[in-house]
């Protein structure tokens, strides 16, 4: 359960494109209690091939905007000529907004590819946060943060504090240890096959950093805890063990989570691959939502 937070308006960059998925985002930007004065911008970008449906287009777009405006906030488009992600890009580098809202894919989007190439772009190379939304929506009604306790992660903690969520979302906060020492292949000498048994059990020193390492994790959950409840969201905590993203997504599937908030490196002035290995993993597989919190400061 959250509590009314931000008081400034939030400045929402839309990248919309018409797809299911862009669909889902603008019905989850309806349903977001965003404070009055807020302003959405919603943007479309097309190919010069696409002279003739410019006018559809448009149409679309008002529609867009008066469905907003109807939910209370300020609207209006952008329709531009050029490659999506450039403009979006461009878009958002001008005018820092406080969020870009983008679908996992887009109208052409390859079946069994679960990103596409204009959400993949953005998240990778703007200096603000991205929602990456998929479909269908069934609302925001159970939201996982992850931490690992970098100043990253503190930003987005940082930034969750501000973020609109409904009243009655559900929070909860994850952080993953080190994976457990890996099974040990032997010889099945009846069969002549190999088996997967345990490790032999731990040593006394191995037991004892096993024992600090979830006590650490523990510390910064409790710490997480009371930061959030500090900025008014009250949420509960949970400490897993294994590989990051796979435990992550795991869990989301398992409990049928609605958005998962992790942080972001940021990009350094030589615009490379920089989000992160978890971040990038859970953007490109986990089945909900991400919202990738990325700090201005460190780019």
């Amino acid at each position: 359960m959250t509590a009314a937070k931000k008081k400034q308006p939030f400045h929402v960059l839309f990248a919309d494109d018409g797809s299911e998925h862009a669909r889902a985002g603008l019905a989850l930007l309806g349903d977001l209690p965003l404070p009055s004065n807020s302003s959405v911008t919603i943007l479309r970008a097309f190919a010069s091939t696409q002279a003739a449906e410019l006018a559809r287009l448009e149409e679309a777009l008002n529609q867009n905007c008066a469905w907003l405006r109807n939910k209370g906030l300020q609207a209006k488009p952008e329709l531009l000529l050029g490659p999506p992600a450039e403009k979006v890009i461009a878009h958002a580098e001008q005018h820092q907004p406080d969020l870009i809202v983008v679908g996992a894919k887009g109208l052409r989007a390859t079946f069994g590819i679960l990103l596409g190439g204009v959400a993949q772009q953005v998240v990778e190379y703007v200096c603000c946060p991205v929602l990456v939304v998929r479909a269908p929506y069934k609302g925001l009604k159970q939201v996982l943060l992850v931490t690992d306790g970098s100043p990253f992660s503190q930003h987005s903690i940082r930034y969750l504090g501000e973020f609109p969520l409904p009243y009655d979302t559900r929070l909860e906060v994850m952080h993953v240890l080190p994976p457990p020492p890996l099974p040990v292949l032997i010889t099945d000498g009846v069969h002549g096959g190999m088996i997967l048994t345990e490790p032999i059990q731990l040593s006394e020193d191995e037991a004892r950093q096993r024992a600090q390492e979830e006590a650490e994790g523990q510390k910064l959950l409790d710490h997480t805890v009371a930061a959030l409840k500090g900025l008014g969201l009250e949420t509960s905590s949970l400490l897993k063990r294994g590989d990051a993203a796979t435990e992550i997504i795991e869990y989301v599937k398992k409990e049928q989570v609605d958005l998962i908030v992790t942080g972001s490196r940021g990009l350094s002035q030589v615009k490379s691959w920089l989000l992160g290995s978890v971040s990038r993993k859970l953007v490109h597989y986990s089945d909900c939502s991400v919202l990738v919190v990325r700090n201005p400061q460190t780019d």
